[in-house]
């Protein structure tokens, strides 16, 4: 029976590794955040919706993780003003996976990471 789990556990790394997901105990997932407030993470998922808010005061950019605004369990939030520092149009992230990394918020009871230059944003296969 042992064998049988260790040999199942080594397909499925082995699935993961294929499809281009990285198991990596330093990151988390978009839900788990929300457990982290005040800690400086490194948080991983799916861009599920994007917005640069052109007509918003302080423009704001949002990159809401594994669920789309207003469902949204994680945000990385680019302001207007941090926009110059990043070689691309942030929104154009939708659909990709990434890993945002900084300290983790609370904001109206959703968690996110204030991101300051693209260093924080790393995208992955």
């Amino acid at each position: 029976m042992k064998s049988i789990t260790v040999a199942a556990l080594v397909l499925i790394i082995s699935a993961l590794t294929a499809c281009g997901v990285q198991a990596d105990s330093a990151s988390i997932t978009a839900t788990e955040a929300a457990n982290h407030v005040g800690e400086s993470a490194r948080v991983c998922g799916l861009v599920a919706s994007a917005k640069y808010a052109t007509e918003t005061r302080r423009q704001p950019t949002f990159l809401n993780l594994d669920r789309p605004y207003p469902n949204h369990v994680f945000t990385a939030l680019i302001w207007g003003s941090d926009r110059e520092a990043f070689p691309y149009a942030p929104e154009g992230l939708q659909g990709k996976w990434i890993c945002v990394t900084g300290v983790i918020e609370l904001y109206k009871g959703k968690a996110e990471i204030i991101v300051t230059g693209p260093t924080q944003i790393e995208m992955q296969k």
